[in-house]
């Protein structure tokens, strides 16, 4: 065993032969006989190490190995992520968090799903909070033993659903009539686009090509859906210019649709907007579209506020609102591009899919009626058949017998 220290330097250095190659590392003290004490410890782990001993760890508890693999995914993971990943443990570590890593078992995780499906949480949720636990466990080396009989819950994948053509007219109108007044435009692209909220909502003026009628969206939920190029059609042009009307001023780092507080006022208690920062995108729509959901239920229902106020002594009926999440607008248009004829390559395209899943979203978000599948089958023969015409020749009402030959 031998130390030293390079010259003009007071840091012990340690420098050893093992296994016919050199370890020249520093010990980091000044102490000649810490450094020897270093030394040999390096040397020993060496020596197990190779022999195939291994030091074992101390259990930890599931808290304090979720927080230091927390720590580590930090530096790899975005922070909507970190902050998914957050909720995850919220509901985890209550109920696990106390158990040493080496003490859980399937049961403990089948009685933790259980008691989520109880509390109302959906088979999907629970199974990204057991996919936490999954990463966890891994890191740990515990989870092998686990992995044979823990099952995630069966999700379903045919929620959502394409708006017909009447509930399309009826909602744009309960947007319209909105104190919200980015709802209308923000609502048409989303149909028009089959865009994400998400990235809708962080649109920049910089990316609307008005001249080429296209834009270019920013960060998506998929890289294959970030910075993608899209044309606009002729509605969403249309309501993007006028849109762009209410910001003369407006500069391409600027949101399209910024963050902004709304009121009313006036002898006719008309919506104003204030507050308007075009610097922040806006916040969010929830309130607004909610409202907008009720409003176009009434619509479709033939219920005006003339009716309201003649039926004011009567008890009102409750009405349920629309059923339309705002991500159904994105099942709406993939279901009428792909209704259209339009190659499963160009629907991915646009809407941001990835190649390796692009036959599967368009089987989750293709929504097609019996007509429109009547169409398709119709097609198989190349042509249409007139309505009240045979198909086959006509068939005789005579018997077999009768026409069987002498």
């Amino acid at each position: 065993m031998s130390v030293f220290r390079y010259k003009g330097s007071k840091v012990w250095t340690m420098d050893f032969l093992f296994h016919g190659q050199r370890i020249r590392e520093s010990t980091g003290t000044r102490s000649k006989t810490l450094a020897l004490k270093i030394e040999d410890k390096r040397r020993r782990a060496l020596e197990e190490g190779a022999a195939g001993i291994r030091k074992r760890q101390q259990p930890l508890l599931l808290s304090v190995a979720a927080d230091d693999w927390l720590k580590l995914k930090k530096a790899t993971l975005a922070p909507r992520s970190v902050k998914i990943e957050q909720a995850n443990l919220a509901h985890l570590l209550p109920e696990l968090g106390r158990k040493l890593i080496c003490d859980i078992e399937a049961a403990d995780v089948a009685r933790y799903q259980q008691k989520r499906i109880d509390e109302k949480a959906s088979p999907k949720t629970v199974n990204l909070e057991v996919g936490t636990l999954r990463a966890i466990l891994k890191r740990s080396g515990q989870w092998a033993r686990l992995q044979p009989e823990v099952s995630m819950l069966p999700t379903r994948d045919d929620v959502g659903r394409a708006i017909t053509a009447d509930e399309e007219t009826a909602l744009l109108q309960a947007c319209s009539q909105s104190r919200s007044r980015s709802l209308v435009p923000f609502v048409t692209l989303a149909i028009e686009t089959g865009a994400r909220y998400g990235t809708i909502r962080t649109l920049e003026w910089g990316n609307v090509d008005f001249e080429n009628r296209c834009l270019k969206w920013g960060k998506d939920k998929t890289a294959a859906g970030t910075g993608r190029i899209v044309p606009l059609s002729q509605r969403a042009v249309a309501a993007l210019s006028f849109w762009a009307t209410h910001f003369p001023n407006r500069k391409p780092e600027h949101y399209v649709f910024p963050s902004e507080r709304y009121g009313a006022g006036g002898d006719e208690f008309s919506p104003k907007a204030y507050h308007v920062d075009t610097s922040k995108p806006i916040g969010s729509i929830k309130e607004a579209w909610e409202a907008a959901r009720l409003r176009a239920a009434r619509i479709l229902k033939g219920e005006t506020e003339e009716t309201e106020e003649n039926t004011e002594t009567e008890p009102k009926e409750p009405i349920a609102p629309l059923a339309c999440r705002f991500h159904d607008l994105r099942h709406t248009a993939v279901s009428r591009m792909l209704n259209n004829g339009v190659p499963i390559a160009k629907v991915a395209k646009i809407v941001g899919w990835s190649k390796s899943t692009m036959v599967l979203m368009a089987a989750r978000y293709g929504h097609f009626s019996l007509n429109d599948l009547r169409d398709a089958v119709e097609g198989i023969s190349g042509s249409k058949i007139e309505a009240g015409s045979p198909v086959f020749s006509p068939v005789s009402e005579q018997s077999p017998e009768a026409k069987r030959p002498n």
